[in-house]
């Protein structure tokens, strides 16, 4: 990639301010249109579960369903929220945001987990309530269709999401993913939950998955925010991919080591800087071509990655 003269844009930008005109390449056209087809995806099927699970709740009276279809409602605005953020995440770097606008993903992802533990809150009141007011669940079989409908239904979606999420790495669609996946959890407790009050009558096993349900949302949440601040945070790329960097590095024939790497993640976009440790008998012209090689090994493993390489002398 660069090169130590005064013209090189790559050098001057590991030791200078930033250049007002540098921007970092964007997610590419397939990885964006890739994460809107999952964003619209999660929406749709958010809205056709709502559909469903009203009329089953308002025929059963049942407090687990009803549970799942809070989680569902709040899926909904959290879809939302993640397709607003993903569309603002892949615009193109400006001049104000010149590392662009990808932290919009962890900042909606912190919105998320806000939605899931309200949702396991308001669940644990109304459990709560049933537990003190115990009433019979109505019209099971009803509840149990449209459970195991919106299982298949969710199903489907959280492998698609997880498909676009091994390719574009987005924290804010496996954010989505993971509630979708405690929705499939959830559904399968609820006609769990059915068979056993048909077989036994017993009222308390349908506030008692509830509390379950709730608890699932609330480890769900912590998980989702965790990762959202490791990313607002500039966490290090995970220890594998800097070993993976590491290795692209040193197997090139003509480099003599490196130091200074520094990596961190904005929405589906890597950055990563380091310092390439050549031959001080090195022409230039014979440096430029190593950081060139070696900026193209590192973009072709890590797509639409930005990478800055500042070559050192050797030292010894």
């Amino acid at each position: 990639m660069a090169q130590p003269d005064d013209h090189d844009p790559a050098h001057r930008a590991a030791v200078e301010p930033p250049d007002p005109d540098h921007r970092p390449p964007v997610a590419g056209a397939s990885t964006a249109r890739a994460m809107h087809r999952a964003t619209i995806a999660s929406v749709s099927t958010a809205g056709t579960l709502i559909v469903a699970k009203t009329g089953a709740w308002l025929a059963t009276d049942s407090v687990s369903l009803l549970s799942t279809l809070v989680d569902s409602l709040l899926d909904a605005a959290a879809s939302l929220i993640t397709l607003l953020a993903v569309r603002h995440a892949l615009q193109p770097a400006d001049r104000e945001h010149r590392f662009g606008h990808g932290k919009m993903e962890p900042i909606a992802s912190l919105g998320q987990a806000a939605f899931v533990a309200g949702s396991a809150v308001f669940l644990v009141i109304a459990a709560a309530q049933r537990f003190i007011e115990p009433r019979p669940v109505q019209a099971p079989a009803i509840g149990m269709a449209v459970m195991a409908a919106s299982i298949l239904a969710t199903l489907a979606l959280v492998a698609y999401q997880r498909r676009v999420v091994r390719r574009t790495g987005s924290l804010a669609i496996q954010g989505d993913s993971v509630h979708y996946l405690g929705d499939v959890l959830a559904n399968l407790a609820v006609i769990a939950g059915f068979v056993v009050w048909q077989q036994t009558g017993w009222a308390w096993v349908d506030p008692a998955l509830a509390v379950g349900i709730a608890v699932y949302l609330l480890v769900s949440a912590a998980g989702i925010g965790r990762h959202a601040l490791d990313m607002l945070m500039d966490r290090e790329l995970p220890k594998a991919e800097r070993q993976e960097i590491s290795r692209i590095v040193l197997a090139h024939p003509s480099v003599g080591g490196m130091h200074d790497l520094r990596t961190r993640a904005s929405g589906p976009q890597r950055f990563i800087q380091l310092h390439l440790e050549l031959d001080r008998r090195m022409p230039l012209a014979e440096a430029k071509a190593v950081a060139d090689e070696i900026h193209h090994q590192l973009q072709t493993a890590f797509p639409d990655a930005d990478v800055i390489i500042h070559q050192d002398v050797l030292a010894g």
